[in-house]
């Protein structure tokens, strides 16, 4: 199949500054060219981009994709920790209908912004996996861990058995990682146990860190570390690419600490200032090389899975911590929503720019807006202006998903309708 969209004002991003006007074509999951489309492409389908916007697809680098049932629930807890004594009694009926059911509502929610890869940390994966599939998106999910050893290694033997058959039939668009949820919620025995999996299976981890200064006082209290030196004391982080999800509290020297490591930081900005956890310093993780992911956190922390909003808030809070305009320019956020997170995830060689031979995950943005006239700086636009119901058109691995607004692999009223059904039926449990 062979896809051309012609007259698209394209931004690669491989470089500041960089776009142009052409054409993309789309060969297979591959793109085949950018710019001027030759004699020999042949398309089976063509899209009239000229008043569209290209860029890569978005990348959601941290969530809780099921978390949808949670929305708008709960929203007063005065912090974090309050929040959880909340909603870990909800998790806890949760079954894997439930998250099969959730997890369709969030692909949808996740395409209409834009994003075909996301990062996640949930129960039941192998549902999760299920509504990737459906969907036709990419998905890193976490085989998240709670409590004892014990109980860590029956959840991993469970897991992986059951996502086997998602895995197979995804063409490459899902792997299965390790998420010990937290270092206030797992043994130090869980934490090496994940590790040893994930080092032995070549996968990633994927935890929260430093989210809260009561997380860092109390890991303090405990073991006189704080939670980067904490894990790094146990070998939690040796040799093995990792995702922490917040750090909003690490110290200078942690941030040194981070430079010799293959971690990679995904900044929650909604999620951080709803539960008043913080503001995590990205500008000087920037500054030191370290790289930066931006994620949607679960929607019901958030409350939804608009990554164009959290690049706008990254933008002005790093401006608000820092009080330097320039000290996160719209390259740099964009870049933690696209190029940054698909190298956290191990996946930049495939998809976060757009270059030739990588694998088209393309989104195409309706510049037909008021509120994106005039354009005049495209980069300024996408940080500060665009908003997520601007993506029209979806590709991810070359295949259409999502046109004019429509998920294609989903029946969105009917989605929704179990949503607020099965939402019912918790309730009563």
């Amino acid at each position: 199949m062979k896809t051309l969209l012609t007259n698209a004002l394209i931004i690669p991003m491989k470089t500041e500054g960089e776009s142009l006007r052409g054409d993309i074509g789309i060969d297979g999951p591959h793109i085949s060219f950018i710019g001027e489309k030759p004699d020999t492409f042949v398309p089976d389908t063509t899209i009239d981009a000229s008043t569209m916007l290209a860029m890569p697809a978005l990348v959601n680098a941290h969530t809780h994709l099921a978390m949808e049932l949670m929305r708008n629930y709960k929203d007063t807890a005065p912090n974090l920790h309050a929040w959880l004594s909340e909603i870990f009694p909800i998790e806890d009926k949760l079954t894997a209908k439930d998250v099969l059911t959730s997890s369709r509502l969030g692909v949808i929610e996740l395409l209409q912004s834009g994003i075909t890869l996301f990062n996640d940390m949930y129960l039941f994966p192998e549902s999760t996996a299920i509504a990737v599939n459906e969907a036709g998106i990419r998905a890193t999910l976490g085989l998240t861990l709670f409590g004892d050893l014990a109980s860590s290694k029956q959840r991993i033997r469970e897991r992986e058995k059951l996502t086997d058959a998602a895995i197979a039939a995804s063409k490459g668009r899902i792997r299965l990682d390790i998420a010990p949820h937290a270092i206030y919620t797992c043994s130090k025995e869980t934490y090496q146990y994940g590790h040893a999996w994930a080092h032995d299976n070549a996968r990633q981890m994927h935890t929260h860190l430093s989210e809260t200064k009561k997380e860092v006082d109390d890991c303090l209290k405990e073991h006189g570390k704080t939670p980067l030196e904490y894990l790094e004391s146990i070998g939690a982080l040796q040799d093995l690419p990792t995702v922490l999800a917040h750090c909003v509290y690490l110290t200078e020297s942690e941030i040194q600490m981070l430079k010799g490591m293959h971690i990679s930081v995904a900044h929650n900005p909604s999620s951080n200032c709803k539960l008043a956890s913080g503001i995590a310093p990205v500008a000087t993780f920037f500054r030191n090389g370290i790289n930066v992911a931006i994620g949607c956190d679960g929607s019901s922390s958030n409350n939804n899975q608009n990554l164009f909003e959290e690049m706008h808030l990254s933008s002005l809070l790093s401006t608000v911590l820092t009080g330097d305009i320039a000290g996160l320019t719209p390259f740099q956020t964009l870049k933690m929503g696209t190029i940054n997170g698909a190298k956290a995830l191990g996946m930049d060689k495939k998809i976060g720019t757009l270059e030739v031979g990588k694998e088209a995950d393309i989104i195409l943005i309706d510049l037909n807006k008021a509120h994106l006239t005039p354009l005049n700086d495209p980069f300024s636009a996408l940080v500060y202006a665009a908003q997520a119901s601007d993506v029209d058109t979806v590709f991810c691995q070359g295949n259409m998903v999502m046109h004019k607004r429509k998920v294609l692999g989903l029946d969105q009223e009917l989605v929704q309708k179990e949503v607020e059904s099965c939402w019912q039926d918790i309730q009563g449990r």
